[in-house]
Formats: structure tokens, sequence, C-alpha cells
């Protein structure tokens, strides 16, 4: 059976999770959920996900829904195939470590700042709704502090968790693509630095982003 993907076309949850599938050359029928619609509210995907939201899996009958647990549970699945390298073997305890450090930072440093940025400047600009420019200068001011310990990082290596590129860093290509849309203060965030624009250019021209960005399609 071939692995489904029950995702928005384009939100960014369900392209972080499509981008994993196609790092690792894992074949999958994409069936849309309409946000619009309210389908992810639907009796029928709440059985699926109780929290009514996107993205959600099944893998020949084991289903999952969260997309960073997704990505890590397709990593360590696959773990033969495609790009190598992106979860370490739990055998090896520092490389874990600082895995799992890189991977909190890309949660707890730069999601909450840059999703709220790009909700207000682009998403809420886009429906014709009110645009929250306090919270948004808040969220500039802490991401930029947290970019800028990203570059004192990627100063002295090529991704988060080291030489090799991991989950950590992939998880970053939704929102991060984002920013460059959301206008004054937020559109230079990463291309001002350029450790962190180096690294953010050789995420964005990985194939797999290619294949989504533009949204997701089947691939079986």
């Amino acid at each position: 059976m071939v692995l489904k993907l029950y995702a928005a076309p384009a939100s960014t949850a369900s392209l972080r999770v499509a981008l994993i599938l196609h790092e690792k050359e894992v074949p999958f029928e994409f069936h849309p959920i309409y946000l619009r619609n309210k389908e992810q509210k639907s009796a029928d995907f709440l059985e699926k996900n109780p929290f009514g939201q996107v993205p959600y899996v099944d893998d020949e009958g084991f289903g999952l829904y969260e997309s960073r647990a997704i990505g890590r549970y397709i990593a360590l699945k696959y773990a033969g195939q495609g790009t190598q390298g992106l979860i370490p073997p739990q055998s090896d305890v520092q490389a874990t470590a600082i895995f799992e450090r890189a991977a909190s930072l890309e949660y707890a440093q730069f999601d909450a700042h840059a999703s709220k940025i790009v909700y207000e400047r682009v998403f809420h600009t886009a429906m014709g709704l009110p645009v929250d420019e306090e919270a948004v200068k808040y969220a500039i001011d802490q991401l930029s502090a947290k970019l800028d310990a990203y570059e004192t990082i990627l100063s002295k290596q090529a991704y988060l968790a080291g030489e090799t590129v991991t989950l950590a860093d992939l998880y970053h290509i939704p929102w991060g693509n984002l920013l460059s849309r959301a206008g004054e203060g937020a559109s230079d965030l990463i291309t001002s630095r350029p450790s962190v624009s180096r690294w953010f250019e050789a995420l964005v021209v990985r194939p797999s982003w290619a294949a989504v960005h533009g949204g997701i399609s089947s691939t079986n």
C-alpha cells in the first residue's frame, strides 16, 4: 500500500511533511483537505485527528498527525532510502542530543515568531483582515535576536546540527520562505545575515522543496 497524505495544498505544516517525503523518496497519494471549506473539521477527518488540523498520514494502516512527528517517523522508517542522516542513529547519544537541540531551536526559537509575522502580514492581508502591526513589530524584534544567535552558530558550521542537513534544518523552510513576502523589517531577516542567508539558500534549492513549494501532488 502507498502512504496516504491528507493535507492542505499550501499549508506550512503540510509542506513540511511533503518535502520530507520527497527527501526520503517515499511515494505517496495526496488527499487534499480544503481548509476554507472546513473539511479538517468534518466528522470523518476528526476521526483521524481529533484536533481537526492537517496534515495526517496513513501508512499501511498506521495513522499519525503532527507534522514534526510525521517527519521523524518517515526519516526513521525509511532510513535506508533517499537523503541519509536526516535524523541520527539513536545509538549515538551525543549526535542525538545535538540534533534534539537543533530541533528545539526550530520549534521554540524560530517558529512562533516567524509564523506570527507571516500570519499577520501575509495571510491576514490576503484575506482582507486587519494587521496587528504592534504584534508584528514584537515578533520581528524577537526573531531578529534569535537569528543573531543562528548567525553565530552557522558561522561555524554548515547546518544547525553540524555539517550535514537534518530534519531540524528542513523544518524551517515553509515559514522561512514566506518571510520574504512579509514586508518591511521582515523580508530581510534571513538575507541580511551572511551565514543564515547561505544556510537558508542551500535549503530552498533542494529538489524536495522545488517539488512541493508550488503545491503538493501525488507521486505514485
